[in-house]
């Protein structure tokens, strides 16, 4: 059993829970059984798994690596490394999947999410549960502000960081690749003159949200296909980006007919 933060294993772990230490060594952590539960049917690669006896009743969890690589922490420890406030007891390191556009398999007629400068962790992993409940073929990420494997974000996405495809890429080769693949795209803005439900999105589209309290920039502004706003009836201009997310995507889906 692991019982001091001085361990390097620990030290390594405490490293990783900064986003430059895990882009230069290419590794991430993930907590939770669900969580690396998900990584796992993904087939995301785990390096080591973690666990502490006081705060799970099962140490047989598997995930498929070697026993060696399997370590008991004390409860002390374990609520150093862990992020959250009532730990759930499993950790792991892992190695991440690194997608580009080219890598991207689009169904025929593709539903893409394209997100610009989105810098809340909660916000992001709300926006990957939905994206992965709509079925999206990519969710691709403009100008980030948050890591993507930041434990938050793994954390609020419960795990379906892992499901969706995620692409980082600047806005300029995002717009390349929509035009080269004739998808549409419609940016969620307030300046808008059309509601978003007098557009159609049964053919290949992209639905553009930008932060809060910034919106999109002026290249998707200007450079979208369409824009479209989303009916405000009180005091503030806007949504939370997530429930804007939900709107358009599940707007896109009635409007396919799918059945569930």
């Amino acid at each position: 059993m692991i019982t001091s933060t001085q361990n390097p294993t620990i030290k390594k772990i405490i490293k990783l829970q900064k986003a430059r230490e895990r882009k230069k060594e290419n590794l991430i952590l993930i907590e939770g059984r669900h969580e690396i539960s998900m990584a796992k049917s993904s087939r995301i690669e785990i390096i080591n798994l973690f666990y502490c006896d006081q705060f799970t009743s099962d140490s047989r969890f598997n995930v498929d690596i070697k026993k060696e690589l399997i370590e008991n922490i004390s409860p002390e420890v374990f609520k150093k490394i862990s992020y959250r406030q009532n730990p759930e007891g499993y950790l792991a390191i892992a190695r991440p999947k690194r997608l580009d556009l080219k890598t991207i398999k689009l169904s025929q007629k593709p539903l893409v999410l394209i997100l610009e400068a989105i810098e809340k962790p909660g916000n992001l992993g709300a926006i990957l549960r939905t994206a992965d409940a709509a079925g999206v073929d990519a969710v691709i990420i403009n100008d980030p502000r948050v890591d993507v494997y930041n434990p938050n974000v793994i954390r609020a996405s419960l795990g379906s960081v892992f499901t969706n495809k995620i692409v980082v890429e600047n806005s300029e080769k995002t717009l390349k690749w929509l035009k080269l693949n004739k998808i549409n795209s419609y940016a969620a803005t307030p300046s808008a003159t059309e509601l978003y439900t007098n557009k159609g999105y049964k053919n290949s589209c992209a639905i553009v949200v930008g932060a809060e309290h910034e919106g999109l920039s002026q290249f998707w502004l200007k450079k979208a296909d369409f824009k479209v706003k989303i009916p405000m009836l009180g005091k503030i201009d806007s949504l939370n980006a997530s429930v804007s997310v939900a709107i358009l995507l599940f707007e896109a889906l009635k409007q396919r007919k799918l059945t569930f």
